[in-house]
């Protein structure tokens, strides 16, 4: 396997790479990971199986998108490929601690804040789809919001479960609950980071860092609903954001929507809690 990763990462740089050093680093969510070099340049690469694949094309595209807006910072993607049994992608190496100062929080907030000005698109969606993790995440392109989220974010997950014998009620009287509570709700189309978990940033030695992107145009409140629920930032980085792009009357109201997306795609991977949660906050979908 490491024989044709080197290959292929040749063919990429233009020069012979040969692996001198190989260190496994601790595993994400889904990948094993490694650091390896040739002594001079050091490279991140994950290791799945070959289904993986396209998980991995789609994370290249993604953080390839993300760069072009110079603003939020994400690794910078070198190649992706399978070998006879594995499926693999090659990052460039950044060496990073955990995002602790206010300082740096703020700034992230700001990154952040300009990634979701950046940009002008009509509608809501990807020109392909992307994944949550292990969720295929559907991207057809809509008008309306509301009903963007309702049929491809909830309606979507509540299926993929029910598939798995797991019913959390009737599906179409979910969706329409959560119709009901967008409403009217328009907002402009921002280029999201879409999986911004706790373990989704950090630092790194030109300030804050994000990777494992879910990327696609949608309301920026996706964003900060889920670093709300599954992430430690403090005020600082939502002064940070707020600052270059203050958050608008009513998202008291649409994160618990949001979040709920985000359970529902932990409970398709990990059921569990993740189902108790999922029941709960479909219950305030009614109040």
């Amino acid at each position: 396997m490491w024989h044709a990763i080197a290959q292929q990462l040749s063919e990429v740089l233009a020069f012979d790479f040969i692996i001198r050093e190989k260190e496994r680093l601790s595993d994400g969510d889904c990948n094993t990971c490694y650091m390896i070099s040739d002594g001079e340049e050091r490279y991140f690469v994950k290791v799945n199986d070959r289904e993986f694949f396209s998980k991995f094309e789609s994370e290249i595209d993604n953080l390839s998108t993300l760069l072009s807006t110079s603003t939020i910072r994400v690794p910078q993607p070198v190649t992706c490929g399978m070998t006879k049994t594995h499926a693999f992608l090659v990052l460039n190496y950044l060496p990073t601690k955990p995002l602790a100062e206010p300082k740096d929080a703020f700034d992230f907030g700001q990154q952040l804040a300009m990634l979701h000005q950046w940009g002008e698109q009509k509608e809501y969606g990807y020109d392909a789809d992307t994944y949550v993790g292990l969720n295929l995440q559907p991207n057809a392109w809509h008008k309306h919001w509301g009903f963007f989220f309702a049929e491809y974010r909830i309606g979507w997950q509540l299926q993929l479960l029910k598939e798995k014998g797991l019913d959390l009620g009737d599906i179409d009287q979910t969706v329409e609950l959560v119709k009901q509570t967008l409403g009217a709700h328009s907002p402009k189309p921002a280029l999201l980071h879409g999986n911004l978990t706790s373990n989704n940033y950090a630092l790194s030695v030109s300030g804050a860092i994000s990777y494992d992107p879910s990327s696609y145009w949608g309301d920026r409140e996706c964003d900060i609903a889920i670093i709300e629920a599954f992430t430690d930032l403090d005020d600082e980085f939502f002064k940070g954001y707020n600052r270059v792009y203050p958050i608008t009357e009513g998202y008291a109201n649409r994160k618990h929507v949001y979040q709920l997306y985000y359970l529902l795609c932990r409970c398709n991977e990990l059921g569990g809690d993740y189902l108790v949660q999922c029941l709960d906050k479909i219950s305030q979908l009614d109040l």
